[in-house]
C-alpha cells in the first residue's frame, strides 16, 4: 500500500528527511510544505552574502523546487503554510498562496518548522530599520538596505553566533559596528575565559563591544535610530540588526494534542517520534537529549537537524534509528580567529551541579619551527573518571580540527587517556609530534593521576593567600613585562638552586606563561616535600581574564570615518621612518630588535614593527611604557601583531614625570659562575632582556664562567705547568660548553643548538654580540683569571677587567641582582 507522507518545513531537517524517504521508498507519496518561497538554502552563509565574502546569491541555494520534483519526484508546495493539524482525522490545513485554504490528509506527518527570530515587546522594536535575519528574504532585505543607503553605522543587538556574525560581515563592509550584549560575555557555548579572546579579536577588528547591558527602547528619528539601553546609555545607527536568539515556530502545533515543552519545543522520543502515532519531528523546534549531561535541551544548529531527518525518514520505513542526543559543537570564524566548543560549558555543569576538573592548554598549531605558526587556547572539561564533558578552542589555525578530535573522541565514550594515545597526522607544516589534543589529554592525566595539582585562574582569584606563596617561573624579561600582584620571581631554570627562599611551610603556588613550566617547577618542588599547585593555563589565561573591551566611541564625526591606521609620513614613507620584520622570532628576539631600530631613530621618528610571537602584543605595551617611547597604533591580523612605535625624547615631560615616580635603582647585575651551556644561555637572554627595556646591566663572569668568554680559537700565550694544565681540561670559548644535563659526551650541546636553530632562537655566540651592542657590560673577574690561569688576550673583544670592588659598586645601585 502506497504511504502518503506530509512534510512542513524544508531547509535542513525536513529537506534531508524527504530525500531519505524517496531513497529508501520509491512508491511513497511524498508532499512537502514549505511557507516560504525556498526549500533548502545555506542558512549559515547569509551573513557572508551581506558582507560580500559571498558575491553569488546563488550559491546560497541548496536545493530548488524544480530540482526536487526532477530527482526526487516529491511534490514541493512553496508559500503554503501549515496552519492547522488534525491528529484525529489525520489530515492537515495548509494556507496557500495560490490556492488559498485547503486541507490535505496523511499516513505519516514530519514536523519540520524550525524556528523565528525573538523579538520581544520592546517600545519602538517594529521599526522598518530594526532586521532580523533568518532566511533568504531577511537577507535580501538587510542587503538591499545596506546597498542602497549609505548605511555608516550600525548597532547589533545580541552577541550569539549570528549577532557576531553580522558585525564581522558589517564591519568589512566598511560599516561602524556596536555590539550590544546584555549577558556579561558574548557566545553563550564559550565560558567567560575563552569569550574574551572573541572579544579581544572583535575589538581589534574595530567593533565597539558593549557587554552586560541590554536595550530599554528604540526611537526612529526618521533619520537614524535612536536605542536607549537598560544603563540609560544612548545609541545612535542608521540600522539596527535584533539577533537576541530564536524561538520554536510551533504556534501551529498548540491546538493539535501534540505535547511541547515549556518553551514551545515540540516533544519527541530517541526515534524523533511526538507522542502520537505516525508524527515524527525535526530540526530547530524540537528538544532533545544532551549528549553529555542526559537533560533534555534545544539544540539549533544544522548537524542535528539534518540527522534527526534522516533517523526520522528511516523510522517511518522501519528501519529503528534511534538519535542518541546532541553535543551541540559548533565553529565560528571571528574576523580572523576561529572559535569552536562541543560538550558542555562550566556554567551548563555548575548549574546542573555535576562535578568536573578543568585544564588549559595554549599550544601552536603546528611545528614551531615551520613558518606560519599561530598559538590555540584550548580547554577541557573533564571529570574524576576521565570522561571528557566538554571542550572549547580558538585561535588562528587548526582550531576546528581540534575540535572535531575531541568531539569524535565524546561521541564514542572515549576518555582524556583516548586522547593521550591518539595517533594523529604529523608533519612541520600540520601539526607537532604531540598534537595538541595529545597535550591536552597529557595535562588532564596528569591532574587524574595526581601528578599535578592545578588551580585554575577564577579559582585563584577567590583563593585565600595568607598561607601561600604566588611564583612566577618565567624569565626574568617576562616577569617585568607583566605579572601577578605579589609574585616573586624564580625563574625555573634557577629554581633548584634557589629553592631555599621558598618557605616549606607555606603553599607554593606556581605559574609560568602557559601552564609547561610551572608543571615542571611543581614536579620539582614536590619531590623536595613542597606542597605546590600549578596555574593552569599559566599567565596567558589569567592575562585574558583581566580584558574589559574599551568604552565605545560615540562621536558621530568619529564614528562616520575611518579610523586611522599608521601615523603621517614623515620622510616620503607610509606613516612610519624604518620597519622590521620580527615574525618567527621568540621571547625575547622581537624586543630586542626593537630595541636595535629604535636606538637608530631620531627623536620623534617612528618604527613599524610585525612580530609573530604571540607574547608580543602585550610585552610591546610594556616596554613602550618602561622606555617611554609612544605607542600609537597596535594591531592584530590573524596570527600576526603590527605596532607602530614613535620614539620620545629622553628629556620630553613624560619621562620626566616618569622618572619622579620610579625607583632610582633600577640596574640589574648578575654574577655568571656557570661554564654550562644552558646556564650561559639564560644569562644572556635575561641580559638582552633587560637591555632591551633600557636598564643597565653588568654581567660579572668569574672562575667557570670565564669559560664563556674565551675565544673558540687558540691564542699563543706564555703559560706556566699549571695554568696549561687548567686550559687544556677546561673547554675554550662559548662553542665548546657542556650541558649542565643530559650533556651525552657533547651530544647534548649539539642537539640543543641544533634545536635553536631550527626554531629560529638566537645562539648563544649571538645572543653575547646582540649583549655587547646593546650596552651590557661585561666584566672577567681578575682574580679568578688568576686562579684559572686566564689571560686577558684569550678572552674575546671588549672585556671589561675588574675585581669584586667593581661589582659591588654596580650591584648597590642595582635592584636585581643574579646569581647564575
Amino acid at each position: 500500500m502506497e504511504k502518503k507522507i506530509l512534510i512542513v518545513g524544508g531547509v535542513a531537517g525536513g529537506a534531508s528527511a524527504a530525500a531519505r524517504l524517496r531513497r529508501l521508498d520509491e512508491n511513497a507519496k511524498i508532499i512537502m510544505f514549505e511557507k516560504g518561497e525556498y526549500i533548502s538554502f545555506a542558512n549559515c552563509g547569509l551573513p557572508y552574502y551581506i558582507g560580500e565574502a559571498i558575491k553569488d546569491r546563488k550559491k546560497l541555494i541548496v536545493q530548488t523546487p524544480e530540482n526536487m520534483v526532477k530527482r526526487f519526484n516529491i511534490d514541493v508546495k512553496t508559500n503554503s503554510e501549515v496552519i492547522t493539524i488534525d491528529t484525529d482525522k489525520k489530515f492537515v490545513k495548509v494556507k496557500s498562496k495560490d490556492k488559498g485554504i485547503y486541507e490535505e490528509s496523511y499516513d505519516y506527518l514530519v514536523l519540520s518548522p524550525g524556528a523565528k527570530p525573538m523579538k520581544p515587546n520592546i517600545e519602538g522594536i517594529n521599526s522598518e530599520k530594526i532586521m532580523t535575519l533568518r532566511n533568504i528574504p531577511d537577507t535580501d532585505k538587510i542587503k538591499s538596505f545596506v546597498d542602497n543607503n549609505n548605511i555608516k553605522s550600525t548597532v547589533v543587538i545580541g552577541g550569539g553566533f549570528i549577532g557576531v556574525e553580522m558585525a564581522e560581515n558589517l564591519i568589512q563592509r566598511g560599516i561602524n559596528v556596536t555590539l550590544v550584549e546584555a549577558a556579561p560575555h558574548i557566545l553563550a557555548p564559550f565560558d567567560a575565559d575563552m569569550a574574551v579572546i572573541a572579544e579581544k579579536e572583535l575589538e581589534s577588528n574595530e567593533v565597539n563591544l558593549i557587554l552586560g547591558d541590554g536595550v530599554k527602547s528604540f526611537s526612529d528619528t526618521g533619520n537614524n535610530m535612536e536605542i536607549l539601553l537598560a544603563s540609560d546609555t544612548k545609541l545612535t545607527a542608521d540600522l539596527v540588526i535584533l539577533a537576541i536568539g530564536v524561538v520554536p515556530d510551533t504556534n501551529f502545533v498548540k491546538e493539535s494534542g501534540i505535547n511541547l515543552g515549556k518553551r514551545g519545543h515540540i516533544l519527541v522520543d530517541e526515534n524523533m517520534k511526538t507522542n502520537i502515532d505516525n508524527i515524527y519531528a525535526v530540526g530547530d523546534a524540537v528538544e532533545i537529549k544532551d549528549f553529555v549531561n542526559g537533560q533534555s535541551t534545544a539544540i539549533p544548529l544544522a548537524g542535528p537537524a539534518n540527522k534527526q531527518g534522516r533517523i526520522a525518514a528511516d523510522n517511518i520505513s522501519g528501519l529503528n534509528k534511534s538519535f542518541n542526543g546532541a553535543q551541540g559543537t559548533a565553529v565560528i570564524k571571528i574576523c580572523g580567529l576561529t572559535a569552536a566548543s562541543t560538550g558542555n560549558n562550566e556554567r551548563t555543569l555548575k548549574r546542573l551541579d555535576i562535578p568536573y576538573k578543568v585544564i588549559y592548554v595554549h599550544p601552536v598549531s603546528h611545528a614551531s619551527y615551520y613558518p606560519g605558526a599561530s598559538p590555540i587556547s584550548i580547554k577541557l572539561i573533564f571529570n574524576e573518571k576521565g570522561t571528557i564533558l566538554g571542550a572549547q578552542a580558538m585561535g588562528y589555525d587548526g582550531v576546528d580540527k581540534r575540535i572535531d578530535v575531541i568531539a569524535s573522541v565524546m561521541r564514542l565514550n572515549g576518555t582524556i587517556y583516548d586522547l593521550t594515545e591518539l595517533e594523529l597526522n604529523y608533519a612541520p607544516p600540520f601539526s607537532s609530534a604531540k598534537d595538541p589534543v595529545n597535550m591536552a589529554g597529557f595535562t588532564a592525566e596528569n591532574v587524574l593521576t595526581g601528578k599535578s595539582d592545578v588551580i585554575t585562574p577564577v579559582e585563584l582569584m577567590d583563593y585565600d593567600m595568607s598561607n601561600s606563596t604566588l611564583v612566577d617561573v618565567r624569565s626574568e624579561i617576562e616577569f617585568d613585562s607583566g605579572h601577578m600582584e605579589g609574585a616573586i620571581n624564580i625563574p625555573v631554570d634557577n629554581l633548584r638552586e634557589r629553592i631555599s627562599e621558598l618557605d616549606k611551610n607555606k603553599e607554593i603556588i606556581v605559574y609560568c606563561q602557559v601552564g609547561l613550566r610551572g608543571y615542571v617547577a611543581e614536579r620539582m618542588l614536590k619531590q623536595k616535600d613542597f606542597k605546590v599547585k600549578n596555574l593552569t593555563g599559566g599567565y596567558k589565561t589569567v592575562s585574558l581574564l583581566n580584558y574589559k573591551p574599551k568604552e565605545p566611541n560615540f562621536n558621530e564625526d568619529e564614528l562616520n570615518s575611518e579610523p586611522m591606521k599608521e601615523v603621517a609620513a614623515t620622510e616620503g614613507k607610509p606613516g612610519y621612518n624604518k620597519s622590521l620584520d620580527a615574525c618567527g622570532l621568540c621571547c625575547p628576539g622581537p624586543l630586542m630588535e626593537v630595541k636595535k631600530c629604535m636606538d637608530e631613530l631620531k627623536d620623534g621618528e617612528t618604527l613599524k614593527v610585525t612580530a609573530s610571537d604571540p607574547g608580543f602584543y602585550e610585552d610591546i605595551k610594556s616596554w613602550c611604557c618602561t622606555t617611554n617611547n609612544d605607542l600609537i597604533n597596535l594591531n592584530k591580523d590573524n596570527a600576526n601583531i603590527t605596532a607602530l612605535i614613535k620614539k620620545t625624547s629622553e628629556t620630553s615631560d613624560k619621562v620626566v614625570s616618569d622618572v619622579s615616580t620610579s625607583p632610582a635603582n633600577t640596574n640589574k647585575t648578575m654574577v655568571v659562575f656557570s661554564g654550562d651551556l644552558d646556564k650561559a644561555i639564560a644569562s644572556f637572554i635575561i641580559a638582552n632582556g633587560a637591555a632591551s627595556m633600557g636598564k643597565k646591566v653588568t654581567m660579572f663572569f668569574t672562575f667557570w664562567g670565564l669559560n664563556v668568554l674565551r675565544k673558540n680559537e687558540k691564542v699563543p700565550v706564555k703559560k706556566g705547568f699549571i695554568e696549561k694544565m687548567f686550559g687544556i681540561m677546561m673547554p675554550r670559548g662559548s662553542k665548546r660548553l657542556k650541558l649542565s644535563n643530559m650533556n651525552m659526551l657533547g651530544m647534548g650541546a649539539k642537539m640543543i643548538r641544533g634545536v635553536m636553530k631550527n626554531k629560529n632562537i638566537s645562539s648563544l655566540e649571538d645572543l653575547m654580540k646582540a649583549a655587547m651592542a646593546s650596552g651590557v657590560e661585561i666584566v672577567a673577574c681578575q682574580m679568578s683569571m688568576d686562579v684559572m690561569g686566564i689571560q686577558k688576550d684569550e678572552l674575546i673583544d671588549g672585556i671589561k677587567i675588574g675585581g669584586v670592588g667593581y661589582y659591588l659598586g654596580e650591584a648597590e645601585t642595582s635592584n636585581v641582582n643574579l646569581f647564575i
